[in-house]
């Protein structure tokens, strides 16, 4: 009798927790609502600059407007162009060790974690023999010979 008195709460603990928990999940999607409504109004806005642009820019072709524009200098000769394949494989060799560098920064806060220390560097020397191995492939291949 005493806690309806002060007004507490009689309602059963699984009903009061089922009640929270709804709280909590409209609290959640509310503030996807606030981000959702955010991209929707970012791309609303690059929408209506575009089409605004379109129906104000002047449109008047002529044959200077349409060559081949490239540094002030007139187009001569074909469009192709041979590019040798060995600058592809060493930016194809920088993006995968550059992303691949990306996870030691992560591994180091977690190495600094007390009880870490130990399983931390195996892994992570794991990690830097396979990078090893894929370097070693590609100096055994002879990609990494500029000729």
């Amino acid at each position: 009798m005493r806690h309806r008195d002060r007004g507490a709460d009689v309602r059963e603990p699984t009903v009061v927790a089922a009640d929270q928990a709804a709280g909590h999940a409209a609290d959640y999607f509310q503030t996807y609502s606030v981000v959702g409504l955010l991209a929707v109004l970012g791309v609303l806005f690059v929408a209506v600059a575009f089409g605004a642009a379109r129906l104000l820019r002047p449109v008047v072709p002529t044959p200077e407007k349409l060559l081949t524009y490239e540094c002030g200098v007139d187009p001569v000769g074909e469009g192709w162009a041979h590019t040798q394949v060995r600058y592809y494989v060493y930016a194809f060799l920088y993006v995968i060790f550059a992303v691949d560098s990306i996870f030691l920064f992560p591994w180091a806060t977690v190495f600094a974690a007390p009880g870490f220390g130990a399983t931390t560097l195996v892994e992570m020397f794991v990690f830097l023999g396979f990078l090893a191995v894929g370097l070693l492939y590609a100096y055994r291949k002879g990609v990494l010979a500029w000729t």
